[in-house]
C-alpha cells in the first residue's frame, strides 16, 4: 500500500495568532503528519459587499465582518515565519488561495502543492491560475455536481492533480459521508483521489484510506472549545495521534492479499498439527 500523505488544515483556527499557529504546527509533526495547510484571502476581495458592513462578536470586540477578516488573516511576517517554522520541523507547508491575488501571495514561496478548496473549484479565473503555476493542485469536491468537477477537471487539464471527496457539511453527519464515493472518483477520472473530512469520528477517515484514498485532510485545533467557526469539526492534538497512528498501522496491515503462512506461523503449525 502506497504511504498516505496526511495534511493537517490548520485552515483559520490559529485565529489570528502566531503563536496559536506554531502550537498547531508542533502538534502535526509531532503526529507525524507531512504537512500542514493554511487558508489565504484578500478579504477586500473575498468578503461580499453585503457582508463587510456586518457587525460581529469576536473575542477582540464587536467589529465590522471585514475588519474581522483582516484580523485573522496572515501576511508576509507572518507567512515568512510559517516558512522558516515548517522547515525547522522538518514538515511541509501550504495554503488554499481564494483569490488570485492570494495565489500570487503564495507562489512567493517555495510550497510543494496548491489546494483549492470546495467552494473555489467552480471559479474558473482561479482554477486556471492555479493551473498556470505548474504546481501539483489539490482540490476537494464538497458540494458539487459531477458537471462541476469535469468542469475543473478540464480547466486543470495537463496538471497533475489530486481529486479529494468531500462533504461539505460542519461537521459532516456520518451517514452523508459516502466514502463510497472515493471509488467512483478514481474509477470515473482515473487520477490520485484522496478524502478531506469533516465528521467527529477518526475511524471513518481511516477507512478511506482502506477504500484507496492516498491523500488524507483533517482540520485541526488545540481545543474544539476555541471560538471560530471550525474548531467545532477539528481534530485535537490526541485525536490526530490516534488518526496518524491508525492510518500508519493500516499500511503496515493492508498486505498483498496473498494468502501464505507466515514465519511467525511455522511454530504453533507444526505444534498444533503435529499429527
Amino acid at each position: 500500500m502506497k504511504k498516505t500523505y496526511i495534511i493537517a488544515e490548520i485552515g483559520i483556527n490559529h485565529n489570528g495568532s502566531l503563536d496559536i499557529a506554531k502550537k498547531l504546527i508542533d502538534v502535526a509533526a509531532l503526529s507525524g503528519c507531512d504537512a500542514v495547510k493554511f487558508q489565504k484571502r484578500n478579504p477586500a476581495v473575498c468578503v461580499p459587499e453585503h457582508q463587510k458592513e456586518k457587525l460581529r462578536e469576536t473575542p477582540w470586540g464587536t467589529m465590522t465582518y471585514l475588519d474581522y477578516k483582516y484580523k485573522v488573516e496572515f501576511e508576509k511576517e507572518e507567512y515568512d515565519e510559517i516558512d522558516r517554522y515548517c522547515r525547522e520541523k522538518g514538515i511541509q507547508w501550504s495554503a488554499s488561495p481564494w483569490d488570485i491575488d492570494s495565489l500570487n501571495f503564495l507562489m512567493e514561496y517555495d510550497i510543494p502543492w496548491l489546494k483549492v478548496p470546495s467552494a473555489m473549484i467552480t471559479n474558473e479565473a482561479l482554477m486556471k491560475a492555479c493551473a498556470a503555476t505548474g504546481k501539483k493542485i489539490i482540490f476537494s469536491t464538497g458540494m458539487s455536481t459531477y458537471q462541476e468537477i469535469n468542469q475543473a477537471v478540464e480547466w486543470l487539464e495537463g496538471c497533475d492533480i489530486v481529486m479529494l471527496h468531500c462533504n461539505s457539511t460542519y461537521p459532516a453527519p456520518l451517514e452523508d459521508l459516502n466514502l463510497s464515493c472515493i471509488k467512483t472518483l478514481k474509477d470515473d477520472y482515473g487520477c490520485e483521489v484522496g478524502y478531506s473530512g469533516h465528521e467527529f469520528r477518526l475511524g471513518t477517515t481511516v477507512a478511506a484510506v482502506y477504500l484507496g484514498a492516498t491523500y488524507l485532510e483533517r482540520h485541526i485545533t488545540l481545543d474544539r472549545t476555541m471560538w471560530g467557526s471550525d474548531h467545532m469539526s477539528s481534530v485535537e492534538p490526541q485525536g490526530l495521534i490516534k488518526l496518524v497512528k491508525g492510518v500508519r498501522e493500516l499500511e503496515i496491515a493492508y498486505g498483498d492479499g496473498i494468502k501464505r503462512v507466515t514465519d511467525g506461523e511455522l511454530e504453533p503449525r507444526n505444534k498444533l498439527r503435529g499429527y
